[in-house]
Protein backbone atom coordinates (compact mmCIF):
# COMPACT_ATOMS: atom_id res chain seq x y z
CA UNK A 1 0.00 0.00 0.00
CA UNK A 2 1.39 3.53 -1.05
CA UNK A 3 1.46 6.31 1.80
CA UNK A 4 -1.90 7.58 0.71
CA UNK A 5 -3.66 4.25 1.17
CA UNK A 6 -3.84 3.93 -2.62
CA UNK A 7 -2.89 1.60 -4.56
CA UNK A 8 -5.63 1.19 -7.71
CA UNK A 9 -3.79 1.94 -11.23
CA UNK A 10 -0.15 1.93 -9.55
CA UNK A 11 2.66 0.09 -9.90
CA UNK A 12 5.11 -1.65 -6.99
CA UNK A 13 8.11 0.41 -7.58
CA UNK A 14 6.93 3.76 -8.10
CA UNK A 15 8.76 6.45 -6.46
CA UNK A 16 12.03 4.23 -6.53
CA UNK A 17 14.89 4.92 -8.29
CA UNK A 18 17.70 2.30 -9.54
CA UNK A 19 20.92 3.43 -10.81
CA UNK A 20 22.05 0.81 -13.57
CA UNK A 21 25.65 -0.21 -13.52
CA UNK A 22 25.30 -3.33 -14.72
CA UNK A 23 26.59 -4.55 -18.23
CA UNK A 24 25.80 -7.44 -20.72
CA UNK A 25 22.49 -9.71 -20.49
CA UNK A 26 21.15 -10.51 -17.12
CA UNK A 27 21.77 -6.67 -15.09
CA UNK A 28 20.53 -4.81 -17.60
CA UNK A 29 17.12 -7.36 -17.96
CA UNK A 30 16.48 -7.13 -13.89
CA UNK A 31 16.44 -3.82 -13.81
CA UNK A 32 14.37 -3.48 -17.28
CA UNK A 33 11.77 -5.54 -15.11
CA UNK A 34 12.36 -3.08 -12.69
CA UNK A 35 11.47 -0.35 -14.88
CA UNK A 36 8.65 -2.48 -15.97
CA UNK A 37 7.25 -2.48 -12.27
CA UNK A 38 7.45 1.29 -12.11
CA UNK A 39 10.56 2.14 -11.12
CA UNK A 40 12.57 4.85 -12.60
CA UNK A 41 15.94 3.22 -13.91
CA UNK A 42 18.92 5.04 -14.77
CA UNK A 43 21.36 3.19 -17.12
CA UNK A 44 24.83 4.69 -16.62
CA UNK A 45 26.77 3.71 -19.13
CA UNK A 46 30.88 4.17 -20.08
CA UNK A 47 32.00 6.74 -22.68
CA UNK A 48 32.46 4.08 -24.89
CA UNK A 49 28.47 2.81 -24.53
CA UNK A 50 27.18 -0.44 -23.62
CA UNK A 51 28.31 -3.30 -25.33
CA UNK A 52 25.18 -4.82 -26.30
CA UNK A 53 24.43 -1.44 -28.31
CA UNK A 54 27.24 -2.77 -31.35
CA UNK A 55 25.15 -6.41 -31.40
CA UNK A 56 22.74 -7.39 -33.78
CA UNK A 57 20.06 -7.73 -34.84
CA UNK A 58 19.91 -3.74 -35.79
CA UNK A 59 16.95 -1.62 -36.74
CA UNK A 60 17.38 1.86 -37.96
CA UNK A 61 20.75 1.51 -36.52
CA UNK A 62 19.60 0.43 -32.95
CA UNK A 63 20.40 -2.68 -31.53
CA UNK A 64 17.40 -4.85 -31.49
CA UNK A 65 19.09 -6.84 -28.36
CA UNK A 66 20.17 -2.81 -26.85
CA UNK A 67 16.24 -1.97 -26.58
CA UNK A 68 14.85 -4.97 -25.28
CA UNK A 69 17.01 -5.01 -22.20
CA UNK A 70 16.64 -1.42 -21.43
CA UNK A 71 13.42 -0.40 -21.91
CA UNK A 72 11.50 1.83 -19.84
CA UNK A 73 15.04 3.06 -19.07
CA UNK A 74 16.37 6.93 -18.88
CA UNK A 75 20.13 6.84 -20.09
CA UNK A 76 23.37 8.97 -19.04
CA UNK A 77 27.26 8.22 -20.05
CA UNK A 78 29.31 9.15 -16.70
CA UNK A 79 33.36 8.08 -17.12
CA UNK A 80 33.24 7.48 -13.42
CA UNK A 81 37.13 7.39 -13.46
CA UNK A 82 36.98 11.33 -13.72
CA UNK A 83 36.24 13.11 -10.28
CA UNK A 84 33.38 14.71 -12.33
CA UNK A 85 31.39 11.88 -13.45
CA UNK A 86 32.52 9.89 -9.77
CA UNK A 87 30.47 13.38 -8.19
CA UNK A 88 27.82 12.77 -10.82
CA UNK A 89 27.21 9.40 -10.03
CA UNK A 90 26.96 10.15 -6.40
CA UNK A 91 24.40 13.12 -6.90
CA UNK A 92 22.32 10.62 -8.78
CA UNK A 93 22.10 8.24 -5.88
CA UNK A 94 21.70 10.80 -2.71
CA UNK A 95 18.73 11.99 -4.74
Amino acid sequence: MFEDGKTAGRRPLERVRVLDFSRVLAGPYCTALMADLGAEVIKVEPPAGDDYRHIGPFRDGESLLFQSVNRGKKSIVLDLKSEDGAAAARALAAE
